[in-house]
């Protein structure tokens, strides 16, 4: 076990990435990565994390911002709740811990979004302290390294690689090992063509020996992908264009909108839509001309969304709102000052990018 730790602290030192929350281990930035981590590839983190911390140099900078920032802050992430956790969790701290992140693991885990998993890699992480963690990549090197032969989600299996995580962390050396074994599993021992002959501890892989490490980790069957098809539209009423706010809720919680919604049995986009505009709106539209066809996914689902532009018919020229909690007429150029959901902001895009778009609407 001894070669084995210092096998792989050796490598980290020579092959960490060189990433923001590690120039200092700042226990606010530490916290703040990990929450972004959660779903989302690292590339992608760097950036956001910049921007984030630029804007919310602390915690009390964040209590002091309503949502609409902070959700447009995170908007291209994904999983919001992630964002109004870290809200939350900011106020707590500031009423209850002077403003400090704690550095106790039972504390950690009263703060919303915080569960075992992050709250292992804060006090790691942040505090240098002898807790473990295990994420995917960590799951995937002890399938191999230990040769597991069941999923890595079965019940044993998972409290077998929770122990064996704690059981190997090197005295004092809590937050280079954690992290070493993160990034073996991002750089090294991937998922798919494991780079096996560079690994520091291939001495000690048993899937390697046994050569099964293409067929380790075993996974659980995935859920079942769930398609959905659905139509959204932009209305332009002198110069202006409509959007609205969807509850505080449900899927995409006080993000803003095009009206719109899902595709019923039988129904054509078209035909979704201007139903869809009377009953969340009340308002009867027509002359509508397709624009783009946007793909996005999130969790389990996979989104086809029809976008056109509209017109209001005869009628009434204000809505009444049946599914969103709010509604404003903004200019093309105020749309970026707002969070949309994936769908959408491609929609945005691409009205953006393509010259003259919106001034033929």
């Amino acid at each position: 076990m001894k070669k084995l730790q210092l096998s792989l602290l050796q490598w980290f030192q020579e092959n960490a990435r060189d990433l923001p929350w590690r120039k200092t281990y700042a226990p606010y930035h530490v916290w703040i990565s990990e929450i972004m981590l959660q779903q989302t590839q690292m590339d992608r983190v760097v950036e956001f994390f910049n921007s984030w911390i630029a804007r919310f140099p602390d915690i009390e900078s964040i209590t002091r911002a309503n949502e609409e920032e902070v959700l447009k802050l995170w908007e291209g992430l994904g999983y919001y709740s992630r964002a109004r956790n870290i809200m939350k969790s900011a106020g707590i701290i500031l009423a209850e811990h002077n403003g400090r992140l704690p550095a106790e693991h039972d504390q950690l885990l009263k703060l919303p979004g915080i569960g075992r998993y992050t709250a292992g890699a804060i006090m790691s992480i942040a505090f240098n302290k002898a807790y473990p963690l295990v994420d995917a990549n960590i799951e995937r090197v002890f399938a191999r390294l230990f040769n597991l032969a069941k999923p890595v989600k079965d019940k044993e299996t998972h409290a077998f690689i929770w122990e064996k995580a704690a059981g190997l962390l090197p005295r004092g050396k809590a937050r280079e090992f954690n992290q070493a074994l993160m990034e073996l599993g991002a750089l090294v021992c991937i998922a798919r063509n494991p780079r096996c002959k560079i690994c520091p501890i291939i001495q000690h892989c048993q899937a390697y020996k046994l050569n099964l490490v293409t067929e380790r980790p075993i996974l659980q069957a995935p859920p079942k992908t769930i398609f959905i098809e659905m139509a959204t539209g932009i209305l332009v009423q002198q110069g202006r264009i409509l959007i609205q706010k969807r509850k505080s809720r449900g899927v995409w919680a006080n993000l803003w909108e095009f009206p719109g919604g899902r595709l019923e049995q039988g129904e054509t986009p078209e035909m979704a839509l201007v139903r869809e505009y009377m009953e969340e709106t009340e308002l009867a539209i027509g002359n509508l001309k397709k624009i783009i066809t946007v793909q996005h996914s999130y969790t389990i689902y996979r989104v086809t969304l029809h976008c056109y532009s509209c017109s209001l018919r005869a009628g009434r020229s204000e809505p009444v709102l049946h599914t969103a909690q709010e509604y404003r007429w903004v200019k093309p150029g105020e749309l970026n000052d707002y969070a949309f959901p994936s769908g959408h902001r491609k929609f945005i895009r691409h009205l953006q990018n393509e010259a003259g778009l919106f001034l033929q609407m």
